[in-house]
């Protein structure tokens, strides 16, 4: 997998696991970070890549800081 592509998978993962730590679907995450259920969904498989704005409003919706889901993703590489 390019470097790219790798780095957005994880990130996906990263926004995932939070997500669902916290007991909240897609689509109340998308509400939350006022984005579409399908803008979530294509962040989580890795086939979005957010720009910092949309990282910190998934993160802020998350009530985490945007480098704990980085640091995250990092570690799920």
């Amino acid at each position: 997998m390019e470097p790219r592509r790798d780095l957005l998978a994880a990130f996906g993962r990263a926004i995932r696991r939070a997500r669902r730590a916290r007991g909240l679907s897609q689509e109340v995450l998308g509400f939350e970070a006022e984005l579409d259920r399908t803008y979530v969904s294509g962040v989580e498989r890795g086939v979005r890549n957010p720009t910092v704005r949309v990282v910190a409003r998934l993160a802020s919706a998350l009530g985490v800081r945007p480098s704990t889901l980085f640091r995250s993703a990092e570690r799920g590489r």
